[in-house]
C-alpha cells in the first residue's frame, strides 16, 4: 500500500510538472516567441515603390524599399533574421490577427479601425510632403464632381482594407457602391473601361497616375483627413513586443533613417524603371 501510494505520488507530481510546462509555455509572449525561433516575420505587399517593391534585375526576386529596410533594421536590433511574406495588401491586415505574421509593414495609415483590431507603432516618415486623399475620374468627366454628393448611387474602386476604403465608406453618401480592387493599377484599368466610375487613391499616388494616363484626372473633391505618418502592426495585445518595436522605431525617427532609406530606394526604383511617389 505504502509504494502505491508513492507511485500514485509520483505520478501526480509528474502530471503537476507537466501542467506548470505547458502553461508556462502557452504564455509565451509573441516577442520571445520570435527570439526563440531566430526569426521575424514581416507580412508586406510588395506594389508601392519606394515603400516595398521587387527588384528582378538579378534573375530572382527580391523585396526591396525604405519600409523593407525598417524591417530589416528591426530584427537586426531584435537580433534575429528577417523573413518575408508577400501577399495583397487587402490580407495583410489578415495576416497579423490571425498571427500569421508577427509584424506587417505597408504604407498603413494610422486610422481607428485599425486601432481597434490590430496594435499600431510609433508614426515614422513624418516629414514626406502630404498630398492629401482624393478620387481619380476620368478626365472628360472631372468637372462633374465637386462635392461628395456627387459620387451618389456611383461605383468608386478602393482596395479591400485600406485606408481610402474606409473614407469612401465614411464621407461618401450611403448609396455609393464600394468595388475592392487590387491594385491601383488594377482600378485604373477598371476606370478606363468604365467598370467602376472613379477610384480612391491618396495624392501622390494620384498625381503619378496621372502622369501616366492622360485620360484620367484627381476631381476637386477632396476627402477630409490629416496624415500622422505610416506605422506598423503586430496582433492586438503582444504588448511586450510592440513596446520593443516602438524603441527600434524612436530611434530611426531620431536618427532620420528612414528618410535615408527612402531616398536610396527612389533612386533604385527609377533606376529599374519603376515608377515612385515622391
Amino acid at each position: 500500500m505504502k509504494n502505491m501510494k508513492k507511485v500514485i505520488s509520483a505520478l501526480l507530481c509528474a502530471a503537476l510538472a507537466a501542467a506548470t510546462m505547458t502553461g508556462c509555455g502557452s504564455s509565451q509572449s509573441r516577442l520571445d516567441k520570435i527570439k526563440e525561433s531566430g526569426k521575424l516575420v514581416l507580412a508586406t505587399s510588395p506594389d508601392f515603390a519606394p515603400l516595398e517593391f521587387e527588384n528582378i534585375s538579378s534573375g530572382e526576386t527580391e523585396y526591396v524599399g525604405c519600409d523593407i529596410e525598417l524591417a530589416k533594421y528591426i530584427a537586426e536590433k531584435l537580433g534575429v533574421e528577417l523573413e518575408i511574406q508577400a501577399m495583397d495588401f487587402s490580407a495583410v491586415q489578415a495576416a497579423i490577427t490571425s498571427g500569421q505574421a508577427d509584424i506587417a509593414i505597408a504604407g498603413f495609415a494610422k486610422t481607428p479601425e485599425r486601432e481597434e483590431s490590430m496594435g499600431l507603432t510609433t508614426p515614422f516618415g513624418m516629414d514626406d510632403e502630404d498630398n492629401g486623399q482624393g478620387l481619380l475620374v476620368p478626365a472628360d468627366k472631372a468637372s462633374e464632381y465637386t462635392s461628395a454628393e456627387d459620387f451618389s448611387g456611383k461605383t468608386v474602386g478602393a482596395q479591400n482594407g485600406s485606408l481610402q476604403q474606409n473614407l469612401v465608406t465614411s464621407q461618401l453618401p450611403e448609396d455609393v457602391n464600394v468595388e475592392p480592387i487590387g491594385s491601383l493599377n488594377d482600378g485604373v484599368l477598371m476606370l478606363q473601361t468604365g467598370k467602376i466610375d472613379a477610384l480612391a487613391s491618396d495624392g501622390s499616388n494620384a498625381k503619378l497616375l496621372m502622369e501616366n494616363y492622360d485620360d484620367i484626372a484627381l476631381c476637386d473633391f477632396m476627402f477630409e483627413w490629416e496624415s500622422e505618418g505610416n506605422v506598423a502592426a503586430v496582433k492586438k495585445g503582444e504588448d511586450e513586443l510592440l513596446e520593443a518595436v516602438n524603441e527600434i522605431i524612436e530611434e530611426v525617427n531620431e536618427q532620420g533613417l528612414y528618410l535615408e532609406w527612402k531616398a536610396e530606394a527612389t533612386e533604385l526604383a527609377k533606376s529599374l524603371g519603376i515608377e515612385v511617389n515622391e
